[in-house]
């Protein structure tokens, strides 16, 4: 999806996000912080982190960083961070998950939930995602998988031709891009819909 077309689509779901989207993915959510193993000051990066709806869950002793395409969604998600006193927060940025503007190896985990789908280009996100988490860290990563069922795939791909107006792509396939790397650590289905992915951080997987 075009940036533009990512921007549009969430100023419109800003206002009613929590309330449409927010207990819809919720199970996501709890699935990825049971998982995380966080260590105490641990530095976590949450790709697309919207309204920050996940923000409450981490740990208190970790030092989370969020980003978002959409400035609407941030601006919720900041006066989330205020209504609950939320210190561990440190930064809440408005920045393209595919041009990150952050050093090399700057975070210990990262998350990325329902954001693949978003992007303009995924593999060029994947690329970001490993640069800037630390060697043999981990990247968390909540992914539509599509359907098995004829029917249903059929009807996802005939949704992927209105992306830009629902804000996601409905046939994306994670599976597709990262099956055959020796990367993936982790995959557990959350429901018929979502699964999270583990993917150990490496030299070896780096693309150049």
């Amino acid at each position: 999806m075009q940036i533009e077309a990512v921007k549009t689509a969430y100023r419109r779901y800003a206002a009613v996000y929590d309330a449409v989207f927010g207990p819809v993915l919720q199970p996501g959510r709890k699935a990825v912080m049971q998982a995380l193993g966080l260590r105490p000051g641990d530095r976590v990066l949450e790709v697309g982190v919207g309204t920050g709806l996940s923000l409450p869950l981490y740990p208190r002793d970790v030092k989370i960083t969020g980003i978002d395409l959409s400035r609407e969604m941030l601006e919720k998600a900041r006066r989330r961070v205020e209504r609950r006193h939320l210190p561990n927060v440190e930064a809440l940025l408005e920045m393209d998950a595919e041009n990150m503007t952050f050093p090399d190896a700057s975070f210990d985990k990262i998350v990325a939930m329902y954001v693949l789908p978003v992007v303009e280009n995924p593999q060029k996100l994947l690329h970001e995602l490993h640069r800037v988490c630390r060697a043999d860290g981990d990247i968390f990563i909540v992914n539509h998988v599509r359907s098995d069922n004829r029917l249903i795939a059929a009807f996802e791909k005939g949704l992927a031709r209105f992306s830009d107006t629902i804000g996601f792509h409905a046939d994306f396939e994670l599976r597709d891009m990262v099956s055959s790397a020796d990367e993936v650590t982790e995959l557990s289905r959350i429901n018929y819909f979502w699964r999270v992915m583990r993917l150990r951080n490496g030299m070896a997987h780096r693309l150049p």
